[in-house]
């Protein structure tokens, strides 16, 4: 039986990068038990030493940290390191690499990521349009937005709206239903990237059923009939195909996979 680690993620800042690194570092290990701890805002030896106390009253502890001010982030490795307890900086050696190459001091200062600038309020903006726009809501300005999603029914639409909008990128994104009209403007809107989203039947018809049965709801006999999800699946292939959008197939693709796809098509859109 494999043991289970403890696993501290230390941040001086919210914590999203160094949780990203480990979803990315656990992943590589089938085996690897663990129990995960995280602490945000770290930015004093007090923080650190009650961490280290806590660490050293549990076995199989490890420390994993982003601490881009270098004394506290000696002070932690310190620490542990007479405490044995096992830990890793993971932007100390990069930035330090980086300073080398670009022939300057880093700046060592928390949260920089986080600054107030053009990016973020550009990201903001793109967040407000795609909530507004979700599930072909306010579809009359589409020739602002920078992607339009098209798909059926629980094609992984709405996530991937929301994971590019957090990219900085205005996403519409718009259901298809058999028989019904697309927007107009649609077909020829040159400004936008216009994406088709296509699953496995069988798999929609699973994920399906699950939903009508959270749902309790009788009455959507079709919604969940394989045939017609096989009708539908073909009638947007060939509507994608007719208008020569691009189609990414979104069965066993996760959301950020999904969304590095389009952020791909999109690059090779611009270069055009």
């Amino acid at each position: 039986m494999n043991e289970k680690y403890n696993v501290y993620l230390v941040s001086d800042s919210t914590g999203e990068t160094l949780d990203r690194i480990f979803l990315s570092l656990k992943s590589q290990f089938a085996n690897f038990e663990y129990i995960k701890k995280e602490y945000a805002f770290v930015r004093t030896e007090q923080q650190i030493d009650k961490i280290i106390k806590e660490c050293t009253g549990f076995p199989n502890s490890l420390i994993l940290y982003t601490i881009v001010e270098t004394k506290l982030a000696k002070y932690i490795s310190n620490k542990s390191e007479k405490n044995n307890v096992p830990c890793f900086g993971i932007l100390g050696n990069l930035i330090l690499s980086f300073s080398k190459l670009l022939n300057q001091k880093a700046i060592h200062k928390p949260s920089a990521q986080h600054v107030l600038d053009d990016d973020y309020y550009k990201r903001i903006e793109a967040i407000q349009y795609t909530m507004s726009h979700d599930d072909g809501r306010n579809v009359s300005d589409l020739g602002k937005a920078d992607v339009i999603l098209l798909g059926i029914s629980r094609t992984s639409k709405t996530p991937t709206s929301i994971y590019l909008a957090n990219r900085g990128y205005k996403t519409i994104n718009i259901p298809l239903v058999l028989d019904q009209k697309l927007p107009i403007g649609l077909a020829a809107n040159n400004k936008a990237c216009v994406i088709g989203l296509v699953a496995d039947p069988e798999r929609l018809a699973d994920i399906r059923r699950n939903r009508v049965a959270i749902m309790k709801d009788n009455n959507l006999k079709d919604y969940t009939d394989i045939d017609y999800i096989k009708r539908e699946i073909q009638d947007s292939k060939n509507l994608f195909k007719k208008n020569n959008w691009p189609i990414i197939d979104v069965t066993r693709r996760s959301v950020e996979e999904t969304a590095a796809s389009i952020l791909k098509i999109i690059e090779i859109k611009k270069n055009k």
